[in-house]
């Protein structure tokens, strides 16, 4: 798809071995709950953070093709930057009994007799620039510089409305999520939702929402947040939606794509 493609004690041992359990596990609480001990920092441009991680094989080469490769090394940008399963997903095959891989573009383009996309080249430059804007914003922007949303209750928590790099209407925000039953402690999720209506951008029908794996990335020139894949079901509190995995968001890609043959 590169191309496309772990005797016994007495009680005072007991207890000795107790409190250096208790004092390890502390430490190794410390490390793994404090998210600062991670090296955010790449030391590189968006672009080649790209190049250089396997899972955006794929998406680096699109930048290439939607001649957006200056935006990705000069400008000052926060990616919300899509696997290329995602890429895998919305392409497809043709006649698979592969899970996920039904009914997708290539698919579509088969059944009417028109010429599958063999290479990303088969796309034209202007489609892949149109749709892989949407996941592009100007400047730096890290989790903790977006708002709180709460799907569930919108009308006090809805996050905000952001403009893609292209100029279209988005919402994005930070799910704070519940532990034992008590709302807003717990692990924080970013959401970026695109509005498939922004006529209706409070209707939470008009909301895709994909749900961030990794974020705050921090290459030289702005900040990359890795979307999840959706498997269907909630992530948290955050309703992460099927549609998320489709390029774009839903279905104008492939419409554009099939259009252009």
């Amino acid at each position: 798809m590169k191309n496309i493609i772990k005797r016994y004690f007495k009680p005072a041992a007991i207890l000795t071995v107790l409190l250096i359990t208790v004092i390890s596990s502390c430490k190794k609480d410390e490390y793994y709950n404090d998210g600062g001990k991670a090296n955010p920092v790449f030391n590189g441009n968006v672009m080649q953070y790209l190049e250089s991680n396997d899972k955006f094989d794929t998406i680096a080469q699109i930048v290439k093709l939607a001649g957006m490769e200056d935006v990705f090394k000069n400008e000052n940008i926060t990616f919300f930057a899509p696997t290329d399963e995602v890429i895998r997903r919305t392409i497809g095959l043709v006649n698979t009994d592969v899970p996920n891989m039904r009914n997708m573009l290539n698919q579509e383009l088969f059944d009417i007799g028109k010429d599958t996309i063999k290479t990303l080249s088969d796309v034209q430059p202007q489609i892949w620039k149109r749709f892989l804007s949407r996941y592009i914003y100007k400047g730096t922007h890290k989790l903790k510089d977006y708002p709180q949303i709460d799907f569930k209750l919108r009308e006090l928590f809805p996050g905000s409305f952001y403009y893609t790099y292209d100029g279209e209407i988005s919402n994005i925000g930070v799910v704070f999520n519940e532990v034992n039953g008590v709302k807003y402690v717990g692990y924080r999720q970013l959401a970026l939702s695109y509005l498939s209506d922004p006529s209706a951008p409070s209707d939470p029908r008009s909301l895709i929402t994909a749900a961030v794996a990794t974020s705050d990335i921090q290459p030289s020139n702005g900040v990359v947040h890795v979307l999840a894949i959706s498997l269907g079901n909630d992530i948290g509190e955050l309703p992460a939606q099927l549609s998320a995995n489709v390029f774009g968001f839903n279905r104008e890609f492939m419409i554009e794509v099939i259009l252009s043959k």
